[in-house]
């Protein structure tokens, strides 16, 4: 049996999805993607989906570097802040986790006004490493984050809203 691609699972996603309006403030749609992880079936299909992609597309190990919220990582760390739809954020990695030259696919579950995926390019090249893909569940097209990433990020999203 094959694995799932990203085309098989997007309905099932898409399904899985539910809009809370006025969330978190009064004139977002929030795009809850929590009821996904009560599908373990749908969790393995999305997995195996993203990994599949990522191996036809980047046929490479690769490591695994998180980029977390300011003041989640010990040690020294990379900094960057954006602005979200309802705030102000910042996002860093630990220093020393990534080389010159180093490849990267960054997975994220949702691009909307492009701030936090732009927040972590701007990590990543900050250690002379480079970005290969921006992959996400979700993208909110109206929001038009795409448009504030830089072209040479090209981004990769199982749905669009």
């Amino acid at each position: 049996m094959s694995s799932p691609t990203l085309d098989s699972i997007k309905q099932k996603v898409d399904d899985a999805i539910l809009c809370v309006p006025d969330f978190p403030k009064a004139g977002i749609l929030f795009r809850d993607i929590m009821p996904i992880f009560k599908q373990p079936k749908l969790v393995s299909n999305i997995c195996s989906a993203i990994a599949s992609h990522l191996r036809e597309s980047y046929p490479q190990d690769c490591i695994f570097v998180p980029i977390r919220k300011l003041g989640k990582l010990p040690g020294a760390t990379i900094k960057a802040s954006y602005v979200k739809e309802y705030g102000v954020d910042t996002v860093e990695i630990q220093q020393g986790n990534l080389a010159p030259n180093d490849t990267v696919v960054i997975v994220d579950d949702l691009i909307a006004t492009g701030g936090t995926m732009r927040a972590a390019i701007e990590v990543i090249e900050a250690t002379n490493a480079k970005v290969l893909e921006c992959f996400c569940l979700v993208e909110l097209e109206a929001l038009e984050g795409k448009k504030i990433l830089p072209e040479h990020c090209n981004l990769v999203t199982l749905l669009k809203h």
